[in-house]
């Protein structure tokens, strides 16, 4: 009757057969009077078993994940028809990898097979570092004692860009700027030259940060939307560490820590996008600089790895559990709501854009490490 792929860390992994399924979807098919309102509707609709495999998707979700027909979608889940790259980190598919314990979709079918209607954000990176945050409503039914859910779900992906601008840019912004005019109106003021040219060299680290601050939001919008062309050059693995240990030793997001280049690492020289690759480890060293530990300090490393260059920064604390299972998710952050661009840009710009290979380890005994290899 069914498919049991007995490995899952979470929901269950078994699958109905072929048979099973086309039967249900068949129950679903002649039902003309639900056909007509889930097409009805603007919102992408699928409806599952409980089993949480698709036996309908309405032509708005066939268009939102490119699928050219209901049939390629017919026994799959939702996160494998979304591409999402949790979906395919174990046999039993969608929901049952330890890191879908974090996905609202996956809680919203599970409470709905339980009888209780339920909704949940959803936050899906894809395998090709895409991502799409989704809001999603499961509701239970029955139909010729079938059990069943119907799932609504819309792309709130644009809502939570704006709430970001809103609450991380544009504060970031007025606090650089807030910054630059209140010294600007001391400056004014001050008779003392040496007074004076402290004040202007913090007016112009001010101004640098807002600037930098803006460079950043225009490269990750253009770099969503498929638009950021790689500027590849020939650089030095030994140069860029460096560079990243002296910018983030004066930092002013540095507590006191020390940043140090390990030396193990190795010189070596790669061809890519030196800003890029600068910006990905500037922010694994910003987390690092964030994370709270007595006398910890930031290591810095590239090691050559086959045909591949592994570039790593490491600190001694260590990622809770709850938190690692979401931590390259868009928007995501333990910083509160609307910040988290920082971790998942790592993925976005080193997978997508300079075609490597972005993780992280995270462990009581070894502490924290964030590697990107190319």
């Amino acid at each position: 009757m069914f498919e049991d792929f007995t490995l899952t860390s979470y929901a269950s992994a078994s699958r109905l057969t072929n048979g099973q399924l086309e039967r249900q979807a068949h129950i679903i098919l002649k039902n003309n009077q639900l056909i007509t309102f889930v097409e009805s509707v603007s919102q992408m609709v699928l409806i599952l078993n409980t089993h949480r495999q698709i036996i309908y998707a309405n032509k708005s979700f066939l268009q939102f994940c490119k699928s050219s027909n209901l049939k390629s979608l017919i026994g799959q889940r939702p996160g494998e028809s979304l591409n999402c790259e949790n979906a395919f980190k174990t046999p039993g598919g969608c929901g049952t990898s330890e890191l879908c314990k974090s996905c609202g979709g996956t809680k919203a079918l599970l409470e709905s097979i339980k009888g209780v209607k339920s909704t949940h954000e959803c936050k899906i990176l894809t395998r090709n570092s895409g991502a799409v945050d989704l809001r999603v409503t499961a509701t239970p039914f029955n139909a010729d004692g079938e059990k069943l859910t119907i799932l609504s779900i819309s792309d709130i992906s644009h809502e939570k860009r704006r709430i970001s601008l809103e609450r991380v840019f544009i504060h970031d912004i007025l606090n650089s700027a807030g910054a630059i005019a209140g010294l600007s109106s001391i400056l004014k003021e001050i008779d003392d030259k040496e007074e004076m040219t402290e004040i202007a060299s913090t007016i112009e680290n001010a101004a640098n940060n807002l600037i930098e601050e803006i460079k950043i939001q225009r490269e990750f919008a253009v770099a969503e939307r498929g638009e950021l062309v790689p500027d590849l050059k020939e650089t030095e693995s030994i140069k860029i560490l460096e560079e990243l240990a002296c910018i983030y030793s004066n930092h002013d997001v540095n507590p006191g820590k020390k940043i140090l280049v390990h030396p193990a690492s190795e010189k070596m020289c790669l061809k890519t996008d030196h800003v890029l690759l600068k910006r990905i480890l500037g922010n694994m060293i910003k987390n690092a600089l964030e994370a709270y530990q007595p006398n910890d300090e930031i290591n810095l490393k590239c090691i050559s790895a086959g045909q591949s260059i592994r570039f790593s920064v490491h600190n001694k604390s260590v990622i809770k559990k709850q938190i690692q299972l979401e931590l390259f998710k868009r928007f995501y952050s333990t910083k509160g709501n609307g910040r988290g661009i920082g971790t998942y840009s790592m993925k976005l710009l080193g997978e997508k854009y300079l075609n490597g290979k972005v993780w992280f380890e995270s462990s009581p005994t070894k502490g924290t490490t964030f590697f990107i290899e190319l």
